[in-house]
């Protein structure tokens, strides 16, 4: 199979979501699951993520974040090792607080395009999967490696993340 073909690597993916992206090393973000069209990322808590202190209620900006990175993740699953996703569109409904507690999010895409994919979304609390915080829908393109010029970084990134442990 060529490189360009396959998907990446769960492991590779993982360093990628919880190491290579900035954001989601400051806040902590981990990978609990990567499957076919599947991702489920963890947010642990810090009282910094609180954004209403009289309620204790988590800010609804980190739940966007968890829910757009896991929306990511999954899409990535499917696309081939060398393409990029990237956000058009993200809709939350936020159906109760979120507790001042870790948060799960959950991913699992719905269509993939060749240069769209859409992904159910939800947020939740560990042992509570059935009392969603939040749910929502998100809209990634697919941006294609095509031997386009500026695939030079991302392809040295994809190497050293490939063979370094």
């Amino acid at each position: 199979m060529e490189t360009e073909a396959r998907t990446l690597e769960p492991r590779t993916l993982t360093r990628i979501l919880e190491e290579f992206i900035p954001f989601n090393r400051f806040l902590g973000v981990r990978t609990l699951e990567l499957d076919d069209g599947v991702a489920r990322l963890e947010l642990p808590f810090r009282p910094e993520l609180v954004g209403n202190p009289l309620r204790q209620a988590l800010h609804g900006g980190v739940i966007s974040m968890l829910l757009d990175s896991t929306g990511g993740a999954a899409v990535w699953t499917q696309i081939r090792r060398d393409d990029l996703p990237s956000t058009i569109d993200l809709r939350v409904d936020y159906l109760r607080p979120a507790r001042a507690e870790t948060l799960i999010g959950q991913g699992r895409v719905v269509r993939l395009g060749n240069r769209v994919g859409v992904v159910e979304l939800r947020a939740y609390h560990p042992g509570d999967a059935e009392r969603p915080v939040a749910a929502g829908m998100g809209v990634y393109s697919i941006r294609r490696a095509t031997g386009r010029d500026d695939a030079g970084p991302w392809q040295r990134t994809l190497a050293e993340l490939e063979t370094s442990t």
